[in-house]
């Protein structure tokens, strides 16, 4: 018997009504009501009442305004959930979280700020921002990526060391 572990469920349930499939990319906005999977490569904003899931192949650049989030895969950018973002084991955030609650697994990687509120959580997205302005925003966090620079700099140096 472990002490801490428990059969849980995970947060992000019901019926998934919107997804972007493994081999597609999109860039754009994406407002809903529903819930959203996203398992392919993802560019700009959502906004769902809904919850959404970002799946194990997933790689998204982009801000997330929903009522629960659970991460499987990649995502640069703000999250704003009402309710719970899980982080899971392979799971990977570069950005900041404004959650009502957050767990992160084992093995989940987090980076930077998080903000746990009460029973009204503000979206941390900058409302009238325009899609080029967004588009800067998210590129210059894929620039600060802290591991992408590590992995460049240790090929650097490989590659130096073969000289």
């Amino acid at each position: 018997m472990t002490l801490f572990k428990k059969n849980r469920l995970p947060s992000v349930s019901g019926k998934i009504d919107n997804v972007l499939g493994p081999n597609t990319s999109f860039t754009g906005t994406i407002k809903s009501d529903e819930n959203i999977r996203i398992d392919g490569v993802y560019r700009g904003r959502i906004e769902t009442a809904g919850n959404v899931i970002i799946g194990p192949s997933a790689k998204v650049l982009a801000d997330i305004v929903a009522n629960a989030v659970q991460v499987w895969g990649a995502v640069r950018g703000n999250i704003t959930a009402q309710g719970r973002l899980e982080i899971l084991p392979n799971g990977r955030i570069w950005g900041d979280i404004r959650v009502g609650s957050l767990l992160i697994d084992e093995g989940g990687i987090f980076r930077g700020q998080c903000l746990m509120g009460g029973e009204q959580v503000e979206p941390l997205l900058l409302p009238d921002a325009s899609e080029n302005e967004l588009e800067q925003a998210l590129e210059s966090r894929e620039r600060q990526d802290p591991l992408q620079e590590a992995e460049d700099s240790a090929a650097v140096e490989g590659a130096d060391e073969e000289a």
